[in-house]
């Protein structure tokens, strides 16, 4: 009965999860696709394509062999972050720059509040979990891609940080900036 129960917190899940990495692997390739097609990235290894190709990896496999579904179901709360980074961009297009504007600032608390809690710390925790939950995995290849996988999250993770506090402070400091254009 132990092993069942084991086997089941790693493959038992609701259909309503399947739908959801599905349809959520399909919307990754789509993306994926797009911006080679469009080159709508930056930089000789752009991490949103090695973000998108390690969630196509881990993802299509979870559907193939019916695993780890569950943890792939948590790693989407990371993507609550996307929707600011989008806001983001939107903002600035709509040529919405002013570091002192209320939109500007309630942008940036809730781009930061979403990058610690929703995509840096569900990361890390998802780690955590895989990491505790290793014995129920069998042998193979899910638990090695699992920890692959988060380990390539938690480092572009890094690297996205980074990016963020940069363009922090640039849209805090725009003089500074501006006086470079000209050279």
């Amino acid at each position: 009965m132990g092993c069942l129960s084991i086997h089941n917190s790693l493959v038992v899940h609701g259909s309503g999860h399947t739908l959801l990495c599905a349809f959520s692997c399909g919307y990754f390739a789509y993306d994926q696709l797009d911006m080679l097609f469009y080159r709508l990235y930056s930089g000789s290894i752009p991490s949103i394509l090695v973000h998108h190709m390690i969630l196509l990896v881990c993802f299509t496999l979870a559907l193939y062999r019916n695993v780890t579904i569950n943890y792939l179901i948590l790693t989407l709360v990371c993507e609550l972050h996307s929707i600011f980074l989008h806001v983001r961009k939107v903002r600035r297009m709509a040529g919405i720059r002013s570091a002192k504007s209320t939109i500007v600032r309630v942008e940036w608390v809730l781009n930061w509040l979403t990058f610690i809690f929703a995509r840096s710390l569900s990361h890390i925790l998802i780690t955590i979990k895989l990491l505790v939950d290793a014995p129920k995995f069998e042998k193979g290849v899910e638990l090695p891609l699992a920890l692959f996988g988060m380990a390539g999250m938690n480092f572009i993770n890094v690297g996205l940080g980074i990016d963020l506090f940069n363009a922090f402070k640039r849209e805090r400091n725009p003089q500074k900036n501006s006086d470079h254009h000209g050279e």
